[in-house]
C-alpha cells in the first residue's frame, strides 16, 4: 500500500497549490520538491481561483491569518471543490484566538475538505470551539497516550463521519482515520519537535499523496504520516557533533528526497483498528 502511494506520487507528479504561512512557505515548497511534486503559492485574491484551477491539490494553512489571505483560501477552496481537487486544511494554532477560530469555522462552513491535519489540541477546537491549548502546540492534557486511543480513535471517526472527511491527529502516536478504520501511527523522532515547520510540510505531503491516489484517500494519508515520521528518524541516524536543529530540518528534507517505496514498506511502523 505505501510503496504503491509512494510510486504514484512521482510518478504524477502533482501540482500542488499552498495557501500557508510565511513562517513555512519556503519548507514547504522545498518538502513538496523533494517528494516529487511541483509546488506553487498564490495568495491574492485576484489569482487564486486561476492557479487552483491548473493545479492537482489545494493545501491551506491557517498560519499567520488575515482577512485577505482568509478571503483567497474561501475562493481558491470553493474552486477546488467545483473541480473535484483534494482540499487539505490544517488549522494551525486555531485554539490561540476569537479570530482564528471563527476563520475556522467560516472556512469549515463553506469548503469541503478531503482531509483535515492538526494536532489534537486543534481538531478539539475545530469539533468544540476551545480546547486545553493556546498556542500551535497540543496540550499536554489533550495528547494521545497509548492508554487512551480507545476514546479517542471513536472520537475522531465520528468527526470525519460527521465532517465527511479524513482526519490526521499528529503527536507522538499520530491518528489517520475515516469514519470506519483508524491508521496508529509510530513512526517519527522526539527531535521533530524543535524544527519549525514539519506539520505545514506534512499537510502540504499529505496534499500531494491525496493528489497522486485519489480514490484510496485514507491510504494515501497513512502513506504521508508514515512518510514524514520514517524521514524523522532516518534524518537523525544521520545527525552529527555539532549538528542542530537547522541540520536536521535540512536532513528531513533529504531523507524524503532519497526515500522510496520498498524503504518505507520496511520502516513504517503502524497498526489499522
Amino acid at each position: 500500500m505505501l510503496k504503491e502511494c509512494l510510486e504514484n506520487l512521482e510518478k504524477i507528479s502533482p501540482r500542488i497549490h499552498s495557501i500557508t504561512n510565511y513562517v513555512t512557505a519556503n519548507d514547504v515548497a522545498n518538502l513538496l520538491l523533494a517528494c516529487k511534486a511541483k509546488p506553487i503559492m498564490a495568495d491574492a485574491e485576484q489569482e487564486v481561483e486561476e492557479v487552483t484551477a491548473v493545479c492537482s491539490g489545494l493545501n491551506l494553512n491557517l498560519g499567520t491569518p488575515n482577512d485577505q489571505k482568509v478571503s483567497a483560501m474561501l475562493l481558491a477552496g470553493k474552486r477546488a471543490n467545483q473541480l473535484g481537487l483534494p482540499v487539505v486544511f490544517d488549522p494551525v494554532g486555531v485554539g490561540g484566538s476569537v479570530y482564528r477560530k471563527q476563520a475556522a469555522a467560516k472556512l469549515m462552513q463553506e469548503i469541503s475538505f478531503t482531509a483535515i491535519r492538526g494536532n489534537i489540541s486543534e481538531i478539539k477546537t475545530l469539533a468544540f470551539g476551545n480546547s486545553n491549548s493556546y498556542g500551535v502546540d497540543a496540550a499536554v492534557a489533550d495528547a494521545v497516550t497509548k492508554e487512551n486511543l480507545e476514546q479517542v480513535i471513536p472520537f475522531l471517526k465520528v468527526l470525519c463521519s460527521r465532517w465527511n472527511t479524513v482526519l490526521v491527529a499528529s503527536g507522538e502516536i499520530d491518528l489517520v482515520c475515516d469514519g470506519k478504520q483508524c491508521f496508529v501511527i509510530y513512526n517519527g523522532n522526539s527531535a521533530m519537535q524543535y524544527v519549525t515547520g514539519t506539520g505545514c510540510q506534512l499537510s502540504a505531503l499529505l496534499t500531494a499523496l491525496m493528489a497522486a491516489n485519489p480514490y484510496t484517500p485514507l491510504q494515501a494519508a497513512a502513506t504521508a504520516v508514515c512518510l514524514m515520521g520514517y524521514a524523522g528518524e532516518v534524518a537523525w541516524k544521520h545527525m552529527k557533533a555539532g549538528d542542530g536543529n537547522i541540520t536536521y530540518r535540512g536532513r528531513i528534507i533529504d531523507a524524503i528526497f532519497n526515500m522510496t517505496g520498498e524503504m518505507l514498506e520496511e520502516g513504517a511502523r503502524f497498526e489499522l483498528r
